[in-house]
């Protein structure tokens, strides 16, 4: 009996702690307009990124790592689990845009608050600027940030201006209604606009501090940091502290100030002994704009790999192996259900959600593949092309504008290009000519996988603006 008793607790008492075991606090850093080349960890020789080298040092690279081609959609994936044509959100929501993310969908901060976290986002939110798809009608406790991105205008109609807002470069609050101004875009803390026009050399600066605080004022319980940075997205800007400092122009002056931003983040973290119960993320919305997307071909607003396929690391010590790759194909589209793994919050069970738990990736360099498709949605939110394995078909042309054809040419339908990413990553050959049952598979799998979505598509958010 006594034995049998033992042998129980053995077996027991594993399982015992590891369900105790706490879940992670988040902290997930999101750059605006950063390639694939721009940082240290991912071949940048030029611009210095200390902080960024020892994290990828201390925590996993993902050479795989998928967002999409332009701002709005990519945030919608990140933060739902879905593609974006699923959630109804486009390639860019502007200033007058009626819609938003739906409220009633689940997103990263709904999903952690089922487990008591505290939640912010800090930065660039971008679906929806109306105030029923603001961050705190999703989920968000807070909120400080510009509503889109840096080089768009105000809502001179719908714009809400805090009783003590800060009016800058002449502007009163008569004048911000008379028209907007490109690059000229306000500050807002919940749903009120502080300040207008932000002083963009300041965002990053003030971003950090803003996320130490929330760091500090949380670090007795779960916390969720949602820091989507409006760099490197022109125009481009640096407080005065790293402006002319860099090797590669006013580009590199911002890169090494996010770099900065990252370093003050893990330093907090340390002195607040929160190291080891943190889990940091670092990835970028889609490919390069100003700066580099190499080794792959093509840039922002282009489905070829140089304007999807991100930087991402992922740290969380003696979870994560230091110092290690995967390889495996994994996107933004899988945070949902790796946080919900993480967290053990549980999923909404009403709807259909894209992406994969890719916990087994960040823990076991060994893993196999946790989803071996990847649909590519253009700007347009059309299906573009689809990656199985090593294959990619082109279905669509992988640039936006495409070449014009000659006034005396009669447009040609496009053909579907093949590459294989194992042998040609940076997709110089296309061999559909010579894999006609390849293109055949694929363009019936994308065909099923796009019906599918929109047989299930969910509506954005809808919302009658004033006139």
């Amino acid at each position: 009996m006594r034995l049998s008793l033992l042998s129980l607790l053995v077996v027991l008492i594993p399982q015992i702690v590891e369900a105790a075991e706490p879940t992670p606090n988040i902290v997930l850093i999101f750059i605006d307009d950063m390639g694939y080349g721009d940082i240290g960890p991912f071949g940048n020789t030029k611009i210095r990124t200390p902080n960024l080298d020892a994290f990828a040092k201390e925590g996993m690279k993902f050479t795989s790592f998928y967002a999409t081609p332009v701002c709005s959609m990519s945030r919608a994936s990140l933060l739902t689990g879905c593609y974006n044509t699923r959630v109804s959100i486009p390639g860019v929501l502007f200033p007058g845009a009626r819609n938003g993310l739906h409220p009633d969908e689940m997103t990263l901060a709904d999903l952690v608050k089922q487990k008591g976290y505290a939640t912010t986002c800090i930065g660039k939110w971008h679906l929806g600027h109306l105030e029923p798809f603001l961050p705190m009608k999703q989920g968000f406790d807070s909120y400080l940030g510009i509503p889109y991105s840096n080089d768009m205008t105000i809502d001179t109609v719908n714009a809400v201006f805090a009783k003590d807002c800060v009016f800058r470069e002449g502007i009163t609050a008569e004048t911000a209604r008379d028209k907007g101004i490109p690059n000229k875009v306000p500050l807002m803390r919940g749903s009120e606009v502080i300040e207008y026009p932000v002083d963009q050399a300041t965002l990053t600066k003030r971003y950090t501090e803003e996320a130490v605080g929330f760091l500090r004022a949380n670090k007795d319980k779960p916390f969720f940091l949602y820091l989507p940075h409006a760099m490197v997205h022109v125009p481009l800007a640096a407080s005065a502290d790293f402006k002319g400092k860099s090797e590669a122009g006013l580009f590199g002056d911002a890169v090494e100030e996010l770099d900065w931003s990252v370093g003050k983040i893990m330093k907090e973290l340390k002195e607040l002994k929160l190291d080891e119960k943190t889990l940091v993320i670092f990835t970028s919305d889609n490919g390069a704009a100003t700066g580099s997307s190499a080794p792959w071909r093509g840039k922002k607003a282009s489905t070829f790999e140089g304007g999807v396929r991100e930087p991402c690391m992922m740290r969380w010590p003696g979870k994560i192996p230091a110092g290690t790759t995967c390889n495996q194909i994994a996107g933004n589209i899988d945070m949902l259900p790796t946080f919900a793994k993480l967290t053990d919050a549980p999923l909404p069970k009403d709807r259909a959600i894209d992406g994969k738990d890719m916990t087994s990736l960040m823990f076991d360099v060994k893993a196999g593949p946790v989803r071996d498709t990847h649909l590519y949605f253009n700007g347009g939110s059309v299906l573009a092309a689809i990656r199985q394995g090593d294959w990619k078909l082109f279905v669509l042309n992988p640039s936006p504008a495409g070449k014009k054809d000659k006034k005396d040419e009669p447009k040609k339908a496009f053909e579907p290009m093949l590459y294989n990413l194992a042998t040609d990553p940076a997709e110089t050959t296309d061999v559909a000519a010579k894999n006609p049952e390849i293109v055949a598979k694929l363009k019936e799998e994308a065909s099923k996988r796009d019906a599918e979505i929109k047989m299930n598509q969910r509506p954005s958010g809808k919302f009658e603006v004033k006139k």
